[in-house]
């Protein structure tokens, strides 16, 4: 994928992520980061430059092709965006039913993965009556439920502990074992040194990517 887009925001910025990679986003405040994510999950279109995804030129994609490659990302984002008239396991569901699969299939998988991230008895609960970490980690689990070909997470350890944090990186290392392109962006450097994962660094106009490619 290459980038030199949104001229409020980015600039000159060019690179590409192969397949089955997992990478580090940081940087400050303002450098542009959740931009970057939003061309990556094709919230935005790009005022300039190209974005290819899955080797097609966004610019050139029909708009009615959109949402299925749109199917083939899981977001986590950092205000969670969960419904809150739906429990956590209709929230992680959704996607899975959007995409028909068999309710026993569903019902087996959701309870796994709620489980997984320690809200196995919070099956039930509604967004409202859970906390920023439970929401996170309800939200986690909705991005990674349907094996996205791609997943792209800001700041998905913000609001947990570090042992959550921790185990919500193992279950990304999980997901790219088995083939997913894995992007997170975090200000939290000590996370960031936990795990040997090339890094792109992107701070008010300039870009980089440091460790191994």
């Amino acid at each position: 994928m290459g980038y030199s887009a949104d001229d409020e925001v980015l600039r000159g910025i060019n690179f590409h992520l192969r397949t089955g990679s997992f990478h580090f986003l940081t940087g400050p405040s303002g450098a542009g980061k959740t931009s970057l994510l939003r061309l990556m999950y094709l919230a935005h279109r790009a005022s300039g430059g190209v974005v290819r995804i899955f080797n097609r030129d966004i610019a050139k994609t029909r708009r009615s092709v959109l949402p299925g490659l749109r199917r083939r990302i899981g977001v986590v984002f950092q205000d969670f965006r969960l419904l809150d008239h739906l429990s956590a396991r209709d929230n992680v569901a959704l996607t899975l039913r959007i995409g028909r699969v068999r309710e026993d299939t569903i019902r087996d998988h959701v309870t796994e993965l709620l489980d997984w991230v320690g809200l196995g008895d919070h099956l039930d609960a509604k967004p409202p009556t859970l906390s920023d970490g439970e929401k996170q980690r309800v939200a986690i689990a909705r991005a990674v439920i349907g094996r996205p070909n791609l997943l792209v997470a800001d700041e998905p350890t913000g609001s947990v502990d570090e042992y959550q944090g921790v185990r919500i990186m193992r279950l990304f290392e999980e997901l790219n074992r088995i083939g997913t392109t894995v992007v997170i962006a975090t200000h939290d450097r000590r996370l960031i040194s936990q795990f040997n994962y090339p890094v792109m660094e992107l701070d008010h106009g300039t870009f980089g990517i440091t460790g191994n490619n």
